[in-house]
């Protein structure tokens, strides 16, 4: 097996450093890595197999790779939870640590597996497994930071402290936020007893058991133990308007000489089973913080129930910490998740910090890790998103085709979809078709979405070749509607936490709105589409922000065509709902093309000369325009004022904007832009600037 690195010969490095081997995705690195892992029956190799099916789990969302990967991870749990009562009974036979108390080892691979665990229940449809799922969340959340908490004992005995300033971080279990104070959480003595979920029996409150390690926990932890690890990159701030950047921004130097001043574990320990822990303990507490940082307010309140919240800047310094260690499964997991992290979420945010996305370190770790893993294919996805956030999608494109197929389907999946959004961001309607159809085949995930998106596009091709080639329109036409008229078969059947999709409630509802306005209207389905859905779908994706100068002129072109009174004859009779709809996707288009004025201008004038009330009145009513303008607006604002530094009343009015949208009630697809309105809150709170 490749890899080994620093861990070979060591219990854990062994077994997961082969799960490793799965990162390389041609299929018989694949099969290898599975089939080695499963001849253990150690806890390290019950893990690394854990993560070899749930790494599959997650990039496919596959009921039926679900289901194994709950069994193997369940396995994996009872291994390391019996392994750690073993360590805990007689410490003399355990592994000696300087660091952590007998058993830690065992105690990490149980949490990493409740995470993984917790992930698969929460993916699944039943309402009821999501909930096992959260209490299992609750109690990796409480071991892992039990086992953060000895880390920084360790360095405050050893003279290594590194700093007095507090992140407060919600005990699970007492719903308080208060320095150094000890809760029931999961101890090495009754861990084995909990693991009946359908129980929901609480982690004892009164301490650990007789004779067992004190895993107990103390807020602020995160941020002491990692105070010196910072993002510090100073990139120019992308979010700002004006022509789009052609070339990488520059970055100084100091944020690389600061990155290099981090904490470094290895220098404190070389034990390998320390070193394991020490990195496992980063992954999963730091994807921990990250994830519960992101969620959108409605789970944040059903989170409540369970005790706990994240802070991203904490979260985001442990994954840094772990990606470190690149030569073992924590390492390398840290990394992947890191890069997705900042180039499928916060790359693609609009008001933003300077420095906020650290692109030279990012294009160094993911150097690193295209070097250690050659084979993968997943790499190269982050390499074809990077360029997507610098605005060349042809170039995406051309990353996302190169080299053969993974072993893994998921990820020829994950690649396939990639390719088809990058094409509908280029306007390559039909390769985008093609692409999500074939989608269909690969992942069984959201057909209704897929056929959805291959409509739209070919909705879009009778509109551009209707005026000027009648008879390959028409073709386009009739494959337009086959696609459309398919997805209710589709939509409903997947769900998540008990409800349906949140893609597949909007795409069923714009269905029956086309079916209707096609028989009230006396026409043809294809013919009583509204604003184009292509743009509006790139809108959800963060495409706007991904397209170059000409990809965004040719956006204006397709939008224009709803008014085209000659090409649409409809407009005269256009809901209220479509123009609000067609004038926020007209305004984003001039935002990104830098004419803030008139993107301003277009958000006052076409969308919020509707009301609500007005706008619900519609038939099937598309309702997201009116709240995610206030969006558009802040970020206009934003951009207006020149960024951070900026003038304080401009920014002021970014924040009252913020605040509508903030307030706003539910509406479609909100999450899709939850994530953005989070993330400009948490900078203008960075700026002084606060909501009233």
């Amino acid at each position: 097996m490749r890899r080994l690195g620093g861990l070979l010969g060591s219990r854990a490095g062994i077994s997961t450093s082969k799960s490793l081997t799965a990162l390389d995705e041609p299929a018989a690195h694949v099969e290898l890595a599975e089939a080695e892992l499963s001849k253990g029956s150690s806890p390290f190799h019950k893990l690394g197999l854990s993560t070899a099916l749930f790494l599959r789990a997650v990039l496919g969302f596959e009921k039926e790779v679900m289901e194994k990967a709950h069994a193997c991870l369940t396995d994996a749990e009872e291994v390391a939870s019996e392994h750690q009562r073993r360590a805990v009974r007689d410490p003399s036979k355990a592994h000696q640590s300087k660091i952590y108390s007998a058993g830690a080892e065992y105690a990490l691979c149980h949490a990493e597996s409740q995470l993984m665990s917790a992930v698969v229940a929460v993916l699944n449809e039943s309402l009821t497994e999501s909930l096992k799922g959260f209490y299992k969340l609750r109690k990796a959340f409480a071991t892992l930071h039990d086992i953060s908490e000895q880390e920084r004992r360790y360095l405050g005995r050893t003279g290594r402290g590194v700093g007095s300033s507090q992140t407060s971080v919600v005990t699970p279990g007492s719903g308080r936020e208060t320095p150094g104070m000890s809760s029931g959480v999961l101890t090495p003595a009754d861990s084995g007893e909990e693991e009946d979920e359908d129980d929901f029996v609480d982690a004892k409150e009164s301490g650990s058991a007789p004779g067992t390690p004190p895993f107990t926990h103390q807020s602020g932890a995160v941020e002491r133990d990692f105070e010196k690890l910072s993002l510090g990159d100073t990139a120019t701030n992308r979010s700002h308007g004006g022509t789009p950047p052609t070339n990488t921004p520059i970055e100084s130097d100091s944020a690389l000489a600061q990155a290099d001043q981090e904490i470094d574990f290895r220098t404190i320990t070389s034990d390998p089973i320390d070193l394991f822990i020490h990195s496992g303990t980063a992954l999963c507490f730091g994807l921990l913080q990250v994830l519960l940082s992101m969620i959108p307010p409605a789970f944040a309140r059903l989170l409540s129930l369970f005790s706990f919240r994240g802070d991203r800047e904490a979260g985001l310094r442990m994954l840094w910490s772990a990606s470190k260690f690149k030569h073992n499964i924590n390492g390398a997991m840290a990394g992947l998740i890191t890069l997705g992290f900042y180039n499928g979420a916060v790359a693609f945010c609009d008001i933003l910090s300077p420095g906020a996305v650290p692109h030279t370190r990012l294009r160094n770790l993911l150097r690193e890790m295209r070097e250690l893993y050659p084979g993968s294919k997943l790499w190269l996805l982050e390499e074809a998103r990077m360029l997507g956030a610098d605005r060349q999608v042809e170039k995406a494109i051309a990353v996302v085709d190169q080299g053969q197929s993974s072993g893994l389907k998921q990820v020829n999946a994950l690649r396939m979809f990639e390719r088809s959004l990058n094409c509908m961001y280029a306007h390559r309607y039909e390769e985008c078709a093609q692409g999500f159809i074939e989608c269909v085949g690969m992942n069984s995930w959201s057909h209704g979405m897929y056929y959805y998106l291959a409509g739209s596009c070919y909705v879009e091709l009778y509109r551009l070749h209707k005026g000027r080639d009648p008879k390959l329109a028409e073709g386009y036409a009739a494959k337009a509607e086959e696609y459309l008229h398919t997805v209710p078969q589709h939509v409903g059947k997947k769900g998540f936490m008990g409800k349906q999709l949140p893609f597949d409630t909007f795409v069923g509802r714009k269905i029956k709105k086309w079916d209707f306005r096609a028989e009230k209207w006396g026409c043809r389905m294809v013919d009583a589409v509204g604003v184009s859905p292509v743009e509006e779908m790139a809108y959800f994706w963060s495409g706007f922000r991904r397209r170059n100068v000409e990809q965004l002129r040719t956006s204006l072109e397709r939008l224009a065509w709803s008014e085209d009174v000659k090409a649409n004859p409809h407009w005269e009779r256009e809901s209220a709902d479509e123009k609000a709809t067609l004038a926020m996707l007209r305004a984003t288009c001039f935002r990104f093309l830098g004419e803030i004025p008139k993107a301003k201008a277009t958000i006052t004038e076409g969308v919020f000369s509707h009301d609500l009330a007005e706008v619900k009145a519609c038939d099937f009513p598309d309702t997201w325009a009116l709240p995610v303008a206030h969006y558009e607006l802040a970020v206009c604002y934003w951009d207006e004022a020149g960024g951070q530094g900026g003038d304080r009343a401009t920014l002021q009015k970014c924040s009252d904007s913020l605040l509508k949208v903030e307030r706003w009630e539910s509406y479609e697809l909100e999450a899709r832009v939850g994530l953005k309105i989070t993330t400009g809150r948490e900078t203008l709170r960075k700026c002084g600037i606060s909501s009233p």
